[in-house]
């Protein structure tokens, strides 16, 4: 039984799920409890944060690439469809969000950001929702602007661009 395991580098970027994206620092390897165990050391600047992902379990955890170009232009278009709002209690809902948005899929998020998005002229979002959108657009941006080798405030126009030119 043969371990699939991702190869990085450092200086490459990664998506970890619960995370966004973060840069691999370095790859190390730690004694745990008398073993050998090589750990990918990654950095998310913005949380300011590092995690160590054991080399083995990077698949696991749904650690993968940044987005090609293709599924970034897939997620653009995620956006630019109609809000599905289902009619399930807030609570289910914000589950299903929250879901999505840890799931560390681009074009899953981008559903996120399309169904939570609000015009000024509609009606108000609660704080959890507010919560969730912000949540879910900070990731997509994260990873848009990354890909596309742009700051993210150019990536947040462009994402805004589509939503408001959506419902226009």
């Amino acid at each position: 039984m043969s371990k699939k395991k991702l190869d990085f580098s450092p200086n490459d970027f990664v998506v970890y799920p619960a995370h966004g994206v973060g840069k691999v620092v370095s790859v190390e390897t730690q004694e745990v409890a008398g073993f050998e165990l090589e750990m990918f050391v990654i950095a998310f600047e913005k949380d300011k944060m590092t995690l160590r992902v054991p080399t083995h379990k990077a698949i696991d955890v749904g650690m993968r690439s940044l987005a090609t170009p293709d599924v970034v232009a897939h997620a653009m278009k995620t956006l630019r469809g109609k809000a599905k709002v289902k009619k399930a209690m807030w609570s289910r809902r914000a589950q299903e969000y929250e879901q999505k948005i840890n799931s560390g899929d681009l074009i899953a998020i981008a559903e996120v950001v399309r169904d939570l998005h609000r015009q000024d002229d509609q009606r108000e979002q609660s704080y959890s929702e507010r919560q969730l959108y912000e949540a879910a657009l900070e990731r997509l941006t994260r990873e848009i602007a990354v890909v596309a080798g742009s700051d993210e405030n150019a990536a947040v126009a462009e994402i805004t661009g589509v939503l408001v030119a959506r419902a226009a």
